[in-house]
């Protein structure tokens, strides 16, 4: 029995050796004709690739977004960029490489060994940007000798283009290179050393949804590190397309009426909140900044006492004068210290203290009511109202109409303003409050600073009928395919601290300042059946005394601030207007020319009757309103 056991053993064992024999001969079998293929059938190709090429791996840039007008008209663009780099472990020797390429591109062989030397910690195999956009004569130099230039190739890359030029600048932008603090923040983790990124304006603040997603493929290079054949290829994603809410039309005209100027215009949908245009000059090229710009010329820009890259319509801060008047106005009628009947005689000053305050207008204007006062503009008026108004009360009022704080439009770097107050003051300066300081308070002089912006958002709540709305750049988002994203929509802030009473009241004022005679503004009118309403105002930056005359005696630097803020049309309001123009002299004769030829530019358009210069020769405007 146990021997027949042993032998049933036996004969298991055999079968299982032999399924292991046969195992193993299969596998070797399949071994011996994978290597009869790799060195018989494809060893040439193979040894080809050992021996002289490899496989690389290439970034493929993304194209940015575009970005458009409301109309569809392009703003923002991307274009070809055929930039020169080089890979050192390919270009050796290099030196003798780079002596060629100077040759060829003229471009000094010193300029180019410092980028090729000036970078550190970057692998040999790994490319080397020599130059950006180097130009098609540059390319077809290289291209016609690049077997004489192993390691160097050019790489076409999507470039920022503003067809525009300097046009809507400060609103949309500009890009630059990544800088190492950059890349820690985690907002750019998906950005790499040389990005460049939006760095101001709708660039920096929809970076986001602007940036695209890299790309990428597979290439095998020969031993010079020429390209022989792509491999494997990743398709690049480009960004995502805006649309602003500004009409190019609107914003070239506002552009044309500040040229030569220094100073803001920004107009607004008083019903939904969006920028119709927003300008500010002087004003650059941000196709400068793409092509980069050296330290010298940076420090150049930044330092011009213009301040061109500043955006004056958001950051800009200047003393209101009087269109703070209607503040003023609103605040004495909501605290019941005036009525709409409520007059004051006004002889061309009042007496305070040992101090004498001046109306603007010399011989005074008589006996007026606040319709009256905010037409002509009368400092004693409000002035008088000053004396029955706490300055705390008016700064309440101030802050609830939207001034003193960002209107929330979404752009970096926008002022706040400063709305003054006792308490503000203490705190400042460690010194009480004066009355007389009310009354310079009052007519927006002193310590009061807005920026034009501020000032859109307060005339638009007035032309709305009390609402505050959040002012919106962009109008809607969509894929490169056309889909729609987001859009945005009307936002109300809040609404103004006035009866309806209160409101017509004001704004019989201000249409009684630009339709009637007697109105500081009406320069403005801009005829064809339209009545425009509208608030001038003229900054004292110094001092003046009786009897100076400005143009003469005062330098440019220290003239007076025009301002005028408007709407129209009067009974159902399309578009507000706020123009501050730097040492511009008076509102009436240098901002509201401005708003005028923007309001028929943009109701009127088919206007043959337009003023190209935004002033009017005939007009003789001595208005000197605070």
């Amino acid at each position: 029995m146990s021997k027949f056991i042993r032998s049933a053993d036996i004969e298991w064992f055999r079968q299982r050796l032999s399924w292991v024999m046969y195992f193993v001969t299969a596998a070797f079998v399949v071994i011996f004709l994978r290597l009869f293929y790799l060195q018989v059938i494809e060893g040439e190709e193979f040894s080809r690739l050992s021996e002289n090429n490899c496989i690389r791996l290439q970034s493929v840039e993304y194209p940015r977004g575009l970005i458009f007008d409301r109309n569809g008209i392009l703003l923002v663009d991307n274009r070809p960029s055929f930039n020169l780099s080089i890979v050192l472990n390919d270009a050796r020797p290099v030196d003798a490489t780079i002596e060629k390429l100077s040759q060829y591109i003229n471009v000094p062989a010193e300029e180019l060994a410092s980028k090729a030397s000036g970078i550190k910690g970057i692998s040999s195999y790994r490319p080397i940007l020599l130059k950006q956009d180097i130009g098609r004569d540059a390319l077809a130099a290289v291209e016609a000798h690049k077997y004489d230039l192993p390691g160097v190739s050019v790489d076409v890359q999507p470039k920022r283009y503003y067809p525009y030029g300097k046009s809507a600048a400060h609103l949309i932008g500009y890009l630059s290179e990544i800088n190492p603090n950059e890349l820690k923040d985690e907002k750019y983790i998906r950005n790499k050393q040389g990005d460049f990124i939006g760095k101001f304006g709708i660039e920096k603040s929809f970076e986001n949804y602007l940036m695209g997603k890299r790309g990428g493929r597979q290439v095998e290079v020969n031993v010079s590190g020429q390209v022989v054949r792509v491999l494997e290829n990743i398709d690049a994603e480009a960004g995502n397309n805006i649309y602003l809410s500004i009409d190019q039309r609107l914003q070239k005209r506002a552009e044309e009426l500040l040229e030569g100027k220094a100073g803001a215009v920004v107009a607004m949908e008083p019903s939904s909140g969006q920028i119709l245009a927003m300008a500010s000059q002087p004003s650059f090229d941000p196709n400068e900044f793409v092509s980069g710009m050296t330290h010298d010329e940076w420090k150049n820009i930044i330092s011009q006492a213009n301040r061109p890259m500043e955006n004056k319509a958001i950051k800009g801060e200047y003393p209101p004068a009087s269109t703070y008047k209607i503040v003023t106005a609103i605040a004495a009628l909501e605290e019941k210290a005036i009525d709409v009947n409520t007059s004051f005689y006004c002889p061309g000053y009042i007496k305070y203290g040992n101090r004498d305050f001046r109306c603007w207008k010399k011989g005074g204007h008589g006996s007026v009511d606040v319709v009256r006062a905010l037409a002509e503009s009368c400092d004693v008026f409000f002035y008088r109202v000053g004396q029955r108004l706490d300055i705390d009360k008016l700064a309440w009022y101030a802050k609830a109409c939207g001034l003193g704080s960002s209107t929330g439009i979404g752009l970096e770097q926008e002022g706040t303003g400063l709305v003054p107050s006792a308490i503000w003051k203490k705190k400042r300066f460690g010194t009480a409050w004066g009355s007389g300081e009310t009354l310079s308070a009052v007519i927006g002089q002193g310590y009061n600073l807005v920026t034009p912006l501020q000032m859109l958002v307060l005339i638009s709540s007035v032309a709305n009928g009390g609402k505050r709305i959040r002012p919106i750049v962009m109008k809607r988002i969509e894929t490169p395919g056309g889909q729609l994203i987001t859009e945005s929509k009307p936002e109300i802030l809040g609404t103004l601290p006035v009866s309806r009473n209160t409101i017509d009241i004001v704004r019989k004022g201000l249409w009684e300042a630009v339709n009637k005679n007697y109105g500081t503004a009406w320069i403005a009118r801009p005829g064809g059946g339209i009545e425009a309403c509208g608030k001038t105002g003229t900054a004292q930056i110094v001092g003046r005394k009786e009897g100076d005359d400005e143009k003469m005696r005062v330098p440019q630097h220290l003239r007076t601030h025009a301002w005028f803020v408007s709407y129209a049309p009067s009974s159902d309001p399309k578009i507000a207007i706020s123009v501050i123009i730097e040492h511009g002299g008076h509102g009436a004769s240098a901002a509201a020319p401005i708003a005028r030829e923007l309001i028929k530019c943009y109701l009127n358009p088919e206007s043959e009757n337009t003023d190209h210069t935004g002033v009017t020769a005939d007009y003789n405007i001595v208005y000197d309103e605070h």
